[in-house]
């Protein structure tokens, strides 16, 4: 039986009889008698046909294998970019883990003309150039994928940007991106405290110093609380608890404080008292890392060596100094205890006098007269403010029992010998006006870049304004305080106050204060001086960012009234690129990318350097 049940052979009988068998047969052959060159015909169409088919079947291949050329090229491709960003990821890496790894590179790269460079300890093969140098691997790719860097540091000790070229390359295909990297820092903040209580100094609660109230300082301490309708337009962050009452915080808000988001700060006033009316337009305060101060400035002062291979060193200034920006891109500097205005050693053992400076002496135009000396603004560099060095050897070096032409004992116990206390101001402490610290009086308009720095305290003595809010750019940094002078006159010990009658007092300035500027305070605060007493001063503006150990006072009401300036601080957004001249940045360094292109590639495949 068949294997297909559905097919069965046929029983009928067949109708082909010999005679019709003999009959086709014969008309087969007349057919082929009559037509014989036909054959070669049918041979031609065969060939013809074949030949088609044998087109077709290699045009599908070339198809297939262009296609599979052009998405290996299109991997590549997009492989190489992907290598180059890994590459700039390798390069910040390397700069979180040695925080002085910008001073590496390949001073023979094209992109790093101008540029300070030696090479590391440790070679790097991503910092080689040409044919035979070597590429960083990217991770994980198993050598496939690789990179090189060309590092830019010109600019580094002026704005503390880093400028990279990172080329990525994969196969045959190489491509380069050119990106910023800017340490991040107390600038990325409009408000950064330490900690958010009175300075223990000014309250006397010297207990509650250094203990974060997360983590269990004592109660009270001082807390100082945002109240009183303060508007912070910018970001905000404190590694301590904030108290927040009626305040409107336009930006990120973050703390140290551990709490889940929202619950991470007290909505108590500066007494305790719980309170309502918080507004946070950038969302609620988030958790952060701490971020930690460095102890000192005196990094700043070596800015001013003419021995540590700094290519334009800054200015040193011996004293109390007053420090007016003229809008002309002038300042005009007073500083009777200057001798030396650039050093030589750590510690100093020589200096010199060079005129951009300003030249010291008691002569009309000289930094110790009662004009001083007017300069052209350190562009893009510093100037830094000593007390009078108490070492023979050092070239700032006054005796005790010595004063600059015009000074005595008897001036001192009464002034710092330029004109602090004015006339009617009641100083706030014996500390406030010393005649032989490093404290530096500044106002004015500025026409320039600049960082000023002192090594006790800073008063900013009137508006500091930019010229060009654009491209000016201010920092002040004092290790001890930074005042918002605001004399006062008392006159309940006899002293005569303008304006006033017998045992009163007020404030000698007029209304209102605006300074553009990054401050940073590292052992102190940034305060309103007599920020309790005078009466409302108006409103302090503060164009730029704020960073502090401790919560600096700003206004206090009681019974008689409002004392200080209400708030108007706004963030300068050009901090999250930009940085004034040699600013400090905190001790654990962290970088971002704040701007990346893609160039023309700078090698090819092989690695050699594209013209």
């Amino acid at each position: 039986m068949s294997v297909y049940p559905f097919w069965r052979p046929s029983r009928r009988r067949s109708t082909w009889t010999p005679r019709k068998r003999f009959a086709l047969l014969s008309v087969f052959r007349r057919r082929i008698s009559r037509e014989p060159d036909e054959r070669g015909a049918a041979l031609v169409v065969v060939i013809g046909l074949g030949l088609l088919l044998l087109t077709l079947v290699a045009t599908a291949m070339t198809f297939s294998v262009s296609g599979s050329l052009k998405a290996s090229s299109d991997q590549n491709w997009n492989g190489a970019m992907a290598a180059a960003y890994a590459g700039v990821a390798d390069y910040e890496s390397r700069l979180v883990n040695d925080n002085t790894y910008f001073q590496y590179g390949n001073s023979a790269a094209a992109f790093s003309v101008g540029s300070a460079l030696t090479s590391p300890s440790v070679p790097n093969p991503a910092f080689d150039v040409g044919a035979a140098g070597g590429w960083g691997s990217v991770a994980g790719s198993g050598g496939t994928a690789s990179y090189r860097y060309e590092v830019d540091n010109s600019a580094y000790s002026a704005s503390g940007i880093l400028r990279i070229r990172s080329t990525g390359r994969v196969g045959t295909s190489t491509r380069s991106i050119v990106a910023n990297l800017r340490q991040d820092g107390f600038i990325d903040y409009l408000y950064f405290t330490i900690y958010e209580i009175q300075d223990p100094e000014q309250s006397g609660l010297t207990a509650c110093a250094n203990t974060y109230a997360w983590a269990g300082r004592s109660i009270p301490c001082g807390d100082i609380a945002f109240g009183s309708s303060d508007v912070i337009n910018g970001p905000a962050h404190s590694n301590d608890t904030i108290r927040i009452c009626n305040a409107t915080f336009n930006g990120m808000v973050t703390t140290g404080s551990p709490g889940a988001t929202g619950s991470n700060y007290l909505k108590q006033n500066s007494n305790g008292g719980a309170c309502s009316g918080q507004v946070f337009n950038g969302g609620q305060p988030t958790t952060s890392p701490v971020i930690a101060m460095p102890a000192t400035n005196m990094q700043l002062k070596q800015e001013t060596r003419t021995d540590a291979g700094i290519d334009a060193p800054g200015c040193l200034y011996t004293g109390p100094t007053s420090i007016v920006l003229n809008s002309s891109g002038t300042m005009t500097i007073r500083s009777p205890w200057t001798k030396k205005t650039r050093i030589v050693g750590d510690p100093a053992t020589a200096g010199s006098t060079p005129a951009a400076c300003g030249l010291p002496g008691m002569a009309n135009g000289q930094l110790g007269s009662t004009a001083g000396a007017t300069v052209p603004v350190l562009n893009a560099n510093l100037l830094f403010v000593q007390s009078v060095p108490g070492v023979v050897t050092d070239p700032n070096y006054t005796s005790s029992t010595v004063w600059p032409s015009g000074q005595s004992a008897a001036t001192c116990s009464v002034g710092n010998g330029i004109g602090f206390p004015v006339t009617h101001e009641t100083a706030p402490s014996a500390r406030s006006y010393d005649c032989r610290k490093g404290d530096a009086f500044v106002k004015g308009t500025l026409d320039g870049t600049m960082t000023i720095a002192t090594d006790n305290f800073l008063y900013v003595t009137g508006d500091i304004i930019y010229s060009d809010a654009s491209t000016d750019v201010l920092g002040l940094v004092a290790q001890n305080a930074i005042w918002v002078w605001n004399p006062y006159c008392d006159s309940t010990h006899g002293v005569i106050c303008p304006g006033v009658g017998p045992g009163e007092g007020g404030a000698i300035l007029p209304e209102n204060r605006r300074i553009d500027a990054a401050m940073l305070s590292l052992d102190h605060t940034i305060q309103v001086q007599n920020y309790d007493r005078g009466g409302n001063q108006g409103v302090l503006t503060i164009n730029g960012s704020l960073a502090q150990k401790y919560r600096g006072s700003v206004r206090l009401t009681n019974s008689g009234g409002a004392n200080g300036y209400s708030k108007n601080y706004n963030y300068d957004p050009r901090f999250r690129y930009i940085a004034p001249p040699k600013f400090l940045s905190p001790v654990s360094a962290r970088y971002s990318v704040n701007l990346l292109v893609e160039v023309s590639s700078a090698f090819t495949a092989r690695g050699a350097t594209v013209p």
